[in-house]
């Protein structure tokens, strides 16, 4: 299995779960009806490799997401709920946290690969 096609699970009881292919949008309910029963404390770890910005806004209600940078660089955006922007520039070795309820985006030069740990469940989307 290949942690950029095939994410994890982390559910109850330390079990690792390997996922279905990720297919984008639609996948996120399905994760969402697969695991929803381990609540807040299930996690879904997945890996993404980025040549240009992001194109949408997410937010994660349960929990941290924890973003840990690979290689190249990137620029997280966070929204928070008093409308403070920040933004967090991590490079190979550093991570940043998206806290829950916060709104998030990142902008990429170049290439950047990333490995996130999230809080799944609810997990929303707008366009950017």
């Amino acid at each position: 299995m290949n942690i950029f096609t095939h994410p994890l699970h982390l559910g109850l009881g330390a079990t690792v779960v390997p996922q279905p292919e990720f297919t984008g949008g639609p996948w996120y309910e399905a994760y969402g009806a697969r695991h929803g029963a381990d609540g807040a404390e299930g996690r879904l770890v997945s890996a993404h490799r980025f040549t240009e910005s992001w194109d949408s806004w997410e937010m994660h209600p349960a929990g941290d997401e924890v973003v840990v940078c690979i290689s190249g660089s990137m620029t997280l955006i966070q929204e928070f709920p008093d409308g403070r922007i920040e933004r967090v520039t991590v490079g190979p070795g550093d991570y940043a946290i998206n806290p829950p309820g916060v709104w998030h985006t990142a902008d990429v030069e170049g290439e950047a690969t990333a490995l996130f740990i999230t809080a799944g469940l609810g997990t929303e989307a707008r366009a950017r």
